[in-house]
């Protein structure tokens, strides 16, 4: 079972920028896609981003396409999240997911966005952004 650890959430004003980090450890990361969600207070949790296992394809849900970019470092078995351009909507925990059985395609964005579509999570870091 691969462990994902979250880090670089902080407080941020508006208009800013931040990095999410995600390093996996005891289980294989190149073979499987990755994505991250984030949980807002009295929210339910959201799909923001993905890439497919060897990065060359992306999906965003609309409220943070053209501001958010996720990549990933399959030899530091790291995904990222850089965020741009920051809004206090975007405030929540954000956490990283593994793909719960590889495709080793592009399953298409419904897929990406489905959380049952992931089999392993993180515990999440804070990222809150003041106005």
């Amino acid at each position: 079972q691969v462990q994902l650890v979250e880090s670089g959430g902080r407080l941020v004003q508006a208009g800013g920028s931040l990095r999410l980090s995600c390093a996996a450890s005891g289980g294989s990361f190149r073979d499987y896609a990755m994505g991250w969600f984030r949980q807002a207070p009295g929210k339910e949790r959201e799909f923001v981003a993905a890439v497919t296992w060897l990065g060359g394809r992306t999906h965003y849900a609309d409220s943070v396409k053209g501001r958010f970019t996720i990549s990933r470092d399959n030899a530091k078995s790291t995904v990222y999240l850089e965020m741009d351009s920051l809004k206090p909507e975007d405030t929540a925990v954000y956490y990283c997911a593994q793909e719960r059985h590889p495709i080793q395609f592009d399953g298409g964005s419904n897929y990406y966005a489905n959380g049952a579509t992931y089999g392993s999570w993180g515990q999440g870091t804070q990222v809150t952004v003041s106005s």
